[in-house]
Order: C-alpha cells, then structure tokens, then sequence
C-alpha cells in the first residue's frame, strides 16, 4: 500500500500543472459524457485521476468549474467547424450540405463531447446550452438565408424562422444519429439536404451530394 501512494505521489511530480489540468479534463469528460453531470462526483474524477480531491478544487474550484470549462471547450470545437462550413461563398445547397456535414463529423469524431452538449448544461458557461449554441449557429444561416431571400425577391425577415427550422432538424437527426449511426454519414447528409432544399413535395427518390465530401 506505501508503495502504491509513493507511485502515485511521484507521479503526480513528474506531472506539471498544465498537464494535471488536461488529465483532468480528459477524465472529467469521459465521466461526464458517460453518467451526465448529476452522476459524476470530484471524487470519482480524483479517483481516476490518481488524485486526491483538493488538486481537483484547486484546478477548477469544484465540479461546477471543471464541467463549464469542458462544455466551453467542445462548444468551440463544434461552433468552429460550423463557422468554417459556412465561410465561403459557395452555392445555398452546398453550404447546407456542408454544415450537415460539420454537425455529424463532430458527432462521430467528438461522441463524448456530443453526449454532454445535448444533455441539460445546470450550471451557466460562457456560451451557455446546446439550445442557446444552436442559436449561435442559426445566426450564421440567418444571416447567408437573407441575402439569398433579399436576391430572390422573398423577405429578409424571415430568414430567422428558416434558419432556426433548418439547424433544428439537423441538430435533431445529429441526436439520432449518434445513437443509430446507419445509414452512412453521407447519405444521412444528402437526405437531409433533400428535404430543406427540394421539400416533401419534390424529393429525389435517390439523392446525391452536389459536392464530394
């Protein structure tokens, strides 16, 4: 048992703060993602980090802090791609497909950080829920919906009541998705694509990608 805690105690010298914090990130969202943010404790994440309870406080001040901190980290990462999805001034079609394509890249490559962004966030972060995150990306479309409205003739005002419908029915098939994971990405992103741009009363029996993934 004194040599375990002395393994223990020299591992957590050779370790330096900014490495610590990581490793607790690292645990904590694995434990978060796995039992949601009720069923995780400062002691099990000590636990699995080989630590005792105050290195966890004096990281991140309690669970609170180090659960904020995770959510921020994986809102960036998601908001990011979407952003860069839309960058460009690509065909409307295209920039749909590709921001389909950013939410269920992340859902595959990020599953964990996923899991916790679609559960209720019970604490305040900086960029708060996955509702108000999806809000953030509806400002984006809303925004490439306009001008393509004020160029077709339709009003700009509603662009947000279209932005707002089309994250929600892909971040809503995202949240299937990570469960279901069939068909293919690909193809969950062409149908999609093919119900916002061609509506029920124009589906493509087989649709394709405009654009090669």
């Amino acid at each position: 048992m004194v040599r375990r805690n002395e393994a223990q105690q020299a591992t957590r010298v050779r370790m330096t703060g900014k490495e610590r914090r990581q490793q607790l990130l690292d645990v904590a969202r694995a434990l978060f993602a796995d039992k949601g943010f009720d069923g995780t404790s400062v002691e099990e994440i000590a636990n699995r980090a080989g630590v005792s309870k105050p290195v966890v406080y004096e990281h991140f001040g309690g669970k609170e802090g180090i659960y904020a901190v995770v959510v921020d980290r994986e809102t960036r990462a998601l908001l990011d791609g979407m952003t860069d999805a839309l960058s460009d001034e690509a065909h409307p079609r295209v920039l749909l497909e590709r921001a389909a394509a950013s939410l269920l890249d992340y859902v595959e490559s990020n599953t964990d950080g996923f899991r916790i962004l679609v559960r209720d966030s019970p604490v305040a972060t900086s960029t708060g829920t996955f509702s108000s995150l999806l809000n953030d990306i509806a400002s984006q479309v809303e925004h490439i919906l306009g001008v393509q409205f004020d160029r077709r003739g339709y009003a700009p005002s509603l662009a947000g009541l279209y932005s707002q419908a089309l994250v929600g029915m892909v971040a809503l098939t995202g949240q299937w998705w990570l469960e279901a994971r069939d068909p293919h990405k690909d193809e969950v992103v062409a149908h999609l694509v093919n119900l916002a741009w061609n509506g029920l009363s124009h589906l493509e029996g087989e649709p394709t990608l405009a654009e090669d993934p």
